[in-house]
């Protein structure tokens, strides 16, 4: 009986190639959306916008992954699933590199809603062949692997990224558009790597899929309470979160008073940190619970939250230490990836996480739109980020909540 518990909780080296594989595109992915943070001082300077407009950039991407994630919840089961990988994979780089192009707040803004289109959608794939793949005795695990993809952005892409568009300001078509560019070129020996080691679609699972038409998918999304209840957790868990993201960065150098060549100290530090705790929570979370792991977290990601958002100026290593407390704790997703997942049948599993993740993506999109309307400019200060701190744990309260009431496919709690 142990032999038989510690086979199904060790990974092979052929799921960790995929991971890895997999964790990759999550990472120029997550970088190519994460970049705009840490580059809201440098845009709101170069284009003279107003906060509000900034909310725009960054929720246009998110805006236009809605719309593609519902699409793709009509029509992801007609397709095998590594061969759509790789198609809006592409679509993906093209939309980053023409990011990198944009000369005006306008092409930009086009241009990021165009990524979205395809960039939106490929978190939701992902997920969907690492849930098929690998047991749910070893999801936490999994999870945690394909999430250590933000830490590496966080702690290599996103400082990488600051670092090249600074260094390059005086190079007349660089400056911020070089981690756009950098990005693009990244993504395409990443596309041969899918190529070689994502494996296709077990044909029973794809079988199933393709028997199953619009409509039925769409009812055994919606005709079951947990499945809205998945959804609703997404949706608390991502509002609550990108209320404040945006507007990090910005309130960080007009505030606490750090220069933008300090920013990418705090996804460095931040980010080297969960390359670190990521895998340990998805261990952790196969190990205990992931309803336990996700709790204990959420509530502790509260006292970060409030810090942030009330911060004063303040000597940089106590920025530091506060602003890698709120990675850390950040991981609580880790475990709510693996509820969410393992909450919905397996044959619906693509359709619902393309719905999910569309939604989630609106309510980014919403949150960070709100948002610049709530955080305003006086004399150089950013005022109110207070309140996105209050909202931010309400909502990480309440997922809590949430949390409780979701049940696993079969009917068991996490």
């Amino acid at each position: 009986m142990r032999q038989e518990a510690c086979r199904k909780n060790k990974m092979n080296k052929t799921e960790r190639i995929m991971l890895y594989t997999l964790g990759a595109i999550q990472f120029v992915n997550i970088m190519d959306f994460m970049i705009m943070m840490p580059l809201g001082p440098s845009l709101i300077s170069r284009f003279g916008i107003e906060p509000s407009d900034f909310g725009l950039l960054v929720s246009s991407y998110s805006i236009s992954a809605f719309i593609s994630g519902i699409i793709t919840t009509f029509i992801i089961n007609k397709f095998e699933r590594k061969n759509y990988l790789m198609r809006i994979f592409i679509g993906f780089l093209i939309g980053t590199f023409a990011c990198g192009l944009a000369p005006t707040y306008a092409t930009l803004l086009i241009a990021r809603f165009v990524t979205g289109l395809f960039g939106g959608v490929l978190g939701a794939i992902i997920l969907a062949i690492v849930s098929d793949a690998v047991p749910f005795e070893r999801r936490g695990r999994a999870m945690g692997i394909i999430m250590a993809a933000f830490s590496i952005a966080s702690v290599i892409g996103v400082p990488f990224g600051i670092f090249i568009a600074t260094q390059t300001k005086q190079i007349s078509y660089l400056g911020w558009h070089a981690p756009f560019l950098f990005l693009a070129i990244l993504g395409i020996p990443v596309y041969f790597l899918v190529r070689k080691y994502v494996p296709h679609q077990s044909k029973a699972t794809q079988l199933a899929a393709f028997e199953m038409n619009v409509m039925q998918n769409i009812k055994g999304i919606f005709n079951n309470r947990n499945n809205l209840l998945a959804l609703l957790f997404g949706v608390v868990m991502m509002m609550g979160h990108f209320a404040i993201i945006p507007f990090l960065s910005p309130y960080m150098v007009s505030n606490v008073g750090l220069r933008e060549e300090d920013l990418p100290l705090i996804y460095l530090v931040g980010g080297g940190l969960t390359l670190f705790t990521s895998p340990l929570i998805g261990k952790l979370s196969d190990k205990y619970g992931k309803l336990k792991m996700f709790t204990i977290l959420a509530i502790l990601y509260v006292i970060p939250v409030y810090l942030i958002t009330n911060m004063e100026p303040m000597a940089i290593y106590m920025v530091l230490t506060v602003s890698a407390i709120f990675f850390v704790f950040s991981g609580r997703f880790i475990p709510m990836q693996a509820m969410v997942t393992g909450a919905v049948e397996p044959r619906i599993r693509a359709s619902f996480m393309s719905f999910n993740s569309s939604i989630q993506q609106l309510a980014n999109g919403v949150a960070a739109f709100l948002a610049g309307f709530v955080v305003t400019n006086i004399n150089g200060k950013l005022v109110h980020y207070d309140i996105l701190g209050y909202f931010s744990i309400g909502m990480a309260l309440l997922s809590i909540f949430i949390a409780s009431k979701l049940r696993s496919a079969d009917g068991k709690t996490f």
